[in-house]
């Protein structure tokens, strides 16, 4: 391992005292969490050894014996004795889990079937110590730090639905394949158009939902699974481009986390019209409001276009606040614009045209009419539309100007 790695890794690699707060948490768990043949252990990258000591978040399951709870609502059960000694929140996934915050850490508690075989489990949650026992034997833990690290720098990390990144146990397979950091990028940064990575058969066994993304990476513990199935193009594009981008000239830099910042963009685009937003989301699970997050940015971009203004560039960023924002043509639409009506041979249409605007012209056999644009400028129309828009409130409590 190169010098620059070397001291990155320094920086994020859980100090002796993390690991005994963790364990201390799990072990408090233990001892609160009473429930017949079911267990409490550590999971997720805590257990892989593969998590950045700037990360809060833990994962621990709750092990129901197979033979005791098959059939029954897991979930259920675990919630009654958790609201014993924890103020919890429900999440609701392939099977409800919940989360709490302790010392500092985000806590999620997590129910599943003790199964030994893959075969045998209800949802794809009981699989997850099949992960952990695979990554923790293969011994790349500070590898996969610098993998994590990097993505994340880079901002293709995250497999939730409003991001389209790489999971953590996506990058905790790729390392463990490619061997370390330095190989990682040097062979992601020669992936193609679309990836194949596993047993042929194994692929070619796979329907066809599931080899949508430019990505095809199959679960070494499960075979019928491609871990990077939510993997976007454009987070698959955005890792090829970083990995060529560090080859040419390793440096530091690409393990910096930048910050989102206002006035940077305001410099960015200065001589263009930038138009920043700020969202507060709506209460839930945080992949299911990120999405409806993504939905208003989106719904909003459209409704520009539709208005006939010129957007360059629209993006957002989520970190304490939602902030949504539009780049588009400093210069202001004209005062009237052509409305274009049916064709020519299109009688009966054109007759309800007609009526409605009597003195239509004609230009290459389309009816059209010169009308009044109601909104000239971007920043007037959104603030009509935001105010009278009934829609946004599905996707967001508010959407103000920042």
């Amino acid at each position: 391992m190169d010098k620059i790695l070397k001291e990155i890794l320094e920086k994020i690699k859980p100090s002796e005292k993390d690991r005994a707060k963790i364990n201390d948490i799990c072990n408090n768990l233990r001892n609160k969490i009473r429930i017949n043949n079911a267990k409490v252990e550590l999971g997720g990258s805590g257990a892989k050894d593969t998590w950045l000591n700037n990360e809060n978040d833990i994962d621990v399951y709750v092990k129901f014996d197979l033979e005791t709870y098959n059939g029954k609502d897991i979930s259920l059960i675990l919630e009654k004795e958790l609201k014993k000694n924890f103020k919890i929140s429900k999440l609701h996934g392939s099977r409800d889990y919940f989360q709490f915050k302790q010392k500092g850490f985000t806590i999620e508690i997590i129910p599943i079937l003790d199964i030994k075989r893959v075969k045998e489990a209800e949802n794809i949650t009981d699989i997850s110590p099949f992960h952990v026992k695979y990554v923790k034997k293969q011994n790349k833990g500070d590898e996969i730090r610098l993998v994590k690290l990097f993505c994340k720098s880079q901002n293709c990390y995250g497999a939730e639905s409003y991001i389209g990144g790489f999971s953590g146990y996506v990058l905790e397979i790729l390392t463990i394949k490619y061997g370390s950091f330095s190989n990682f990028v040097k062979n992601t940064a020669k992936w193609k158009e679309k990836e194949f990575i596993g047993n042929k058969d194994d692929i070619n066994r796979l329907n066809s939902s599931k080899k949508e993304s430019p990505l095809i990476l199959i679960d070494p513990v499960d075979p019928n699974r491609n871990t990077a199935a939510a993997l976007s193009r454009e987070k698959y594009s955005e890792l090829i481009k970083s990995s060529k981008n560090y080859l040419k000239n390793p440096s530091k830099k690409f393990f910096d986390r930048k910050k989102f910042d206002v006035n940077e963009l305001k410099n960015k685009y200065k001589k263009n019209k930038l138009i920043i937003l700020e969202a507060e989301p709506l209460n839930g699970k945080k992949d299911v409001v990120g999405a409806k997050l993504l939905k208003c940015l989106n719904y909003i971009a459209k409704r520009l276009t539709l208005n006939d203004f010129k957007l360059l560039k629209y993006n957002w960023d989520w970190g304490n606040k939602a902030i949504l924002y539009y780049v588009l043509d400093k210069k202001p639409l004209s005062k009237f614009k052509e409305h274009r009506g049916p064709p020519l041979k299109d009688t009966i249409r054109l007759e309800s045209f007609r009526k409605k605007w009597r003195n239509y012209k004609v230009k290459n056999n389309y009816s059209y009419v010169i009308i009044k644009r109601k909104f000239t400028d971007p920043e007037k129309f959104l603030k009509y539309f935001i105010k009278n828009d009934n829609n946004l409130k599905s996707m967001a409590k508010l959407v103000k100007f920042k």
